[in-house]
């Protein structure tokens, strides 16, 4: 079943307005969770959508107009380093999907919602498991929440220059291990992330 055929399907269940919720970013070593809501419309037509992973950066920034254009209503929202902090980097990614069905202009009757948790948005919701592979709406999602952290992801790169945060956005890369070896952390790291880092070279 393709993704715009599974999401029909659900439609004619009785959920004409159906929203795909996904986040990016709850891996990496530093920056921001993003999440992002989107509402396409029945006859959207978008060829080349599919999981943001198994995209290239350039076909991703291209969906990404694309798809803002196309849908019904989208939002993009963000859990801060702050909060990955204070509550766990899997409840900020929930508090990252809630703000973007919030921000939403349009009420969905559904929100699928990739993954094995739901984020408690007050609106009806179903989790689709591998959902980004699945779903067109929550595929749309994914792409925005990936690009929206990646371009968030320049800007703390030059923000914070040296790290090389343009070219690995965060992860945990050999890079970024040495980029942390030879500068330390910077405000932008998640420092709860670190720990073994900082344990295996005996730092506090």
């Amino acid at each position: 079943m393709s993704l715009f055929a599974y999401d029909q399907s659900i439609r004619e269940e009785g959920y004409d307005i159906l929203c795909g919720v996904d986040e990016a970013g709850r891996g990496p070593l530093a920056g921001p969770v993003y999440a992002a809501a989107v509402i396409l419309p029945p006859q959207a037509e978008l060829p080349d959508l599919r999981d943001s992973k198994k995209l290239t950066a350039k076909k991703r920034d291209q969906l990404f107009d694309q798809i803002r254009e196309a849908a019904v209503a989208f939002c993009i929202a963000d859990a801060s380093v702050e909060e990955i902090e204070d509550y766990n980097i899997l409840e900020a990614a929930m508090l990252a999907m809630r703000r973007a069905v919030e921000g939403l202009s349009v009420p969905p009757d559904l929100v699928l919602v990739d993954g094995n948790r739901l984020p408690g948005s007050g609106q009806r919701e179903q989790m689709v498991v591998g959902g980004d592979d699945i779903s067109a709406c929550i595929a749309a999602a994914s792409i925005l929440a990936k690009v929206a952290r990646d371009r968030k992801m320049l800007e703390l790169d030059a923000a914070y220059p040296g790290y090389e945060f343009a070219r690995h956005k965060g992860y945990a890369t050999k890079l970024h291990y040495e980029k942390l070896e030879e500068l330390g952390s910077c405000p932008a790291h998640r420092e709860s992330f670190l720990r073994k880092w900082r344990e295996k070279r005996g730092s506090p």
